[in-house]
């Protein structure tokens, strides 16, 4: 049942695609975004594009900026962290197997498999040394092994956190381990399977340490999977270091990801997901600060006090005092890392003050929006500008995909490091002239 061919789903599909007209993604971006009006549908819209390998092309980097290969070869890599001795951890991560309840599902499962999302997890985080700063590591080990869909990583002094999708465990570190063979202390456990519909789990830790803060995407769409699935996701959670004790930080967020704190006002911020079918542009993925005690809408409004008419019961109580995000990054680009810069010398000035987002892209939309890294500028702790493209080329010009951007860090140099887990390969953005 699972193998449903294309030419019975191309009607479906088709069907699905029918509604108004695109709005341009350049009015879906920034702090007023154009909102149109909601499409309903029998089947989701969906458009993926065929898996093709880079070969010998690469992204296209923006303009006075250079990229090059840090290593490739890699399965799935998510996401990406700097330890403070300029080693960089690359994770290499799947979602597990989840139960199909619906036939929506096993189509669903068949399309983002068509776009390499349904890849075996390899449950390993991979060290990369390049202590010369060629851009060609010297040492490349299997820093840790057998974890469950890990995600995020935090160090906060020799305690390294790892998110897997089930909980956050802690590993002794020492600098300049190449390897840690010491056995986890499980911390604290974060909702997993069996749905598990969103499994990614960002995290970061509060400027002291004291804190962690960990995102815990919804289990649905819209709930169809039942409110309590979604009991304590749809969340940003703080959890005590110290003790694991855990309280919900901010609510109503779909599927929170990328968490860092801005370095000049030291507040926390993320991107988030937001909700599928209601049309090619509704509703935009956005950035913003988020607030303690929090709620931004998830399930019950999109965008402040847009009512998604599909979710029951009704909360006008929540939908009241849903919070209205900073910035919108247009409708489906499925961010899923975003990092501030750290005024690193390895880039050019005016990118050295704001946040780079990973779009991994839609496969929802037609025509395709997404498969970018962006630089969103900042100025006082606050956006202050319209994005700017830092790499592009993940779209090849006749529809297939050469592969899609995830997590994004700085190394230790102040360049830019991207993680591709369709084209298995960590890809280092810096200026074009020294």
């Amino acid at each position: 049942m699972n193998r449903l061919s294309p030419l019975f789903l191309a009607p479906l599909l088709a069907l699905a695609a029918c509604g108004q007209k695109p709005v341009d993604p350049g009015a879906q971006t920034g702090p007023n975004p154009q909102l149109p009006d909601q499409q309903q549908y029998l089947m989701p819209p969906m458009k993926v594009g065929k898996v093709t390998p880079w070969g010998n092309t690469m992204p296209t980097p923006g303009a006075g900026l250079r990229v090059a290969a840090l290593a490739s070869g890699f399965e799935h890599p998510r996401s990406i962290y700097t330890l403070p001795n300029g080693d960089v951890l690359v994770v290499e991560s799947n979602g597990p197997p989840a139960p199909v309840f619906r036939p929506k599902e096993i189509i669903m499962g068949w399309v983002q498999g068509s776009a390499g999302a349904k890849a075996k997890s390899a449950n390993r985080i991979t060290l990369l040394r390049d202590a010369d700063g060629d851009g060609k590591p010297e040492v490349r080990s299997v820093f840790l092994d057998n974890l469950n869909s890990p995600f995020g990583v935090a160090l906060v002094g020799n305690d390294l956190y790892v998110a897997n999708t089930d909980a956050i465990v802690r590993y002794p570190y020492v600098t300049g381990d190449t390897r840690i063979t010491a056995p986890g202390q499980r911390l604290v456990d974060l909702p997993g399977g069996p749905i598990d519909h969103h499994w990614t789990k960002s995290l970061v830790a509060s400027p002291d340490g004291s804190k962690l803060y960990v995102g815990v995407g919804s289990n649905s769409n819209i709930t169809e999977n039942g409110i309590g699935a979604e009991m304590d996701r749809a969340a940003i959670w703080e959890v005590d270091r110290a003790t694991g004790m855990w309280r919900l930080f901010a609510q109503g967020l779909r599927n929170p990801n990328g968490l860092n704190f801005e370095p000049q006002s030291h507040a926390l911020w993320t991107v988030v997901n937001e909700r599928d079918e209601l049309g090619p542009d509704l509703v935009p993925d956005y950035l913003t600060s988020v607030r303690p005690g929090g709620f931004y809408g998830w399930p019950y409004s999109y965008y402040g006090n847009h009512v998604d008419p599909r979710v029951r019961p009704r909360r006008p109580d929540l939908v009241a005092r849903a919070i209205v995000p900073d910035y919108a990054l247009g409708s489906h680009v499925a961010p899923l890392g975003m990092v501030f810069a750290n005024n690193g010398g390895a880039l050019p000035q005016p990118l050295r003050n704001g946040a780079f987002v990973g779009e991994h892209g839609s496969w929802d939309r037609d025509p395709f929006n997404g498969y970018r890294v962006v630089f969103i500028p900042f100025a006082n702790g606050r956006p202050s500008g319209k994005p700017v493209d830092v790499l592009t080329g993940f779209l090849a010009g006749d529809g297939t995909v050469h592969g899609r951007p995830v997590g994004v860090a700085m190394d230790g140099r102040g360049a830019l490091l991207v993680a591709d887990d369709v084209g298995n390969t960590v890809w280092r953005v810096s200026a074009a002239a020294p």
